[in-house]
């Protein structure tokens, strides 16, 4: 009877326990997702008040002028042109970026040579400082290369986010090294060539690994701010998305383009949204039906 008693007390006690947790959780989830939905919610606000209201949460109408304008109203925020300079370096910077990270994770798990050890060590000192501590000597080496003006500003941008993937390989050796080197000892013995191995024996079983790689690669470039506008200074051709975002929130423009702001923010999230979705199909296809060992 007494053992019954004690059973029940914990089991109420751990009930009790849940419901907090759980209580918990949602309050968190709700202060998490409240900002999103506000911006949403002024994205698709309704009337010619563009500017800041804080006096209601969720507007009173609806509409989709704001998209409309963020597009079709270049004369001061060319968003089209800016979305369209973003894409083209992230997508270069994703590409290249991802190859990198993939070549230097190999030969650091898979090849043996003199300087790897050094190499890692350097590594994990890099990555302990922040990438904007070397802006002004990248602005001053790309300047001396002439790649900040004009024409050559995007490659610049390029350089800038790819340049350092090199040291960003730990998250993706610590999955390499988990692969059997069985592995590609059977394909040497096959006759195939490391670079054969590389591509056909070791990408196929990364592919959760290279989802994570991509998504990430190209979350940076997409999102930069700091090296974006450090290079692009007053050249508004080659503006990117985050910078026309932060001219939108001036104090002599917010009155007129919040609204706009709120729909262009709602809209950067949607490539990331679409290469996420296409991604996770390939990550599900790896955990299921990759084995290792």
């Amino acid at each position: 009877m007494a053992k019954n008693k004690m059973s029940g007390s914990v089991k109420a006690s751990r009930i009790t326990m849940d419901i907090i947790v759980h209580i918990f959780l949602t309050i968190v989830a709700i202060v998490w997702v409240m900002p999103f939905v506000y911006l949403i919610a002024q994205a698709l606000r309704g009337g010619n008040n563009n500017g800041v209201d804080s006096s209601v949460f969720f507007p009173t109408s609806y509409s989709f002028q704001h998209f409309i304008r963020l597009f079709t109203d270049t004369s001061v925020v060319n968003f089209p042109r800016m979305f369209w300079n973003t894409f083209k370096i992230a997508a270069v910077s994703c590409v290249l970026g991802t190859f990198l990270v993939l070549a230097v994770s190999y030969c650091l798990s898979r090849v043996k040579w003199k300087l790897r050890r050094p190499y890692m060590n350097m590594g994990m000192v890099i990555t302990l400082f922040p990438g904007f501590m070397s802006m002004t000597a990248t602005y001053f080496l790309l300047k001396a290369m002439g790649l900040t003006t004009g024409e050559n500003i995007p490659l610049a941008l390029i350089i800038c986010n790819i340049s350092g993937a090199g040291v960003g390989f730990h998250v993706m050796k610590g999955y390499m090294d988990t692969i059997p080197k069985a592995l590609d000892e059977a394909a040497y013995l096959d006759g195939a060539t490391k670079w054969q191995t590389f591509i056909k024996i070791t990408l196929p079983l990364c592919k959760p690994m290279i989802v994570y790689q991509i998504i990430t690669s190209f979350m940076g470039p997409w999102c930069d701010f700091i090296f974006a506008k450090l290079i692009c200074r007053d050249e508004k051709d080659f503006y990117t998305v985050s910078i026309g975002l932060w001219d939108m929130l001036k104090m002599d423009s917010i009155s007129t383009y919040f609204t706009r702001f709120c729909a262009g923010a709602v809209v950067i999230a949607i490539p990331i949204s679409i290469l996420y979705i296409i991604t996770q199909r390939f990550y599900q296809e790896a955990m299921s039906g990759s084995v290792k060992g």
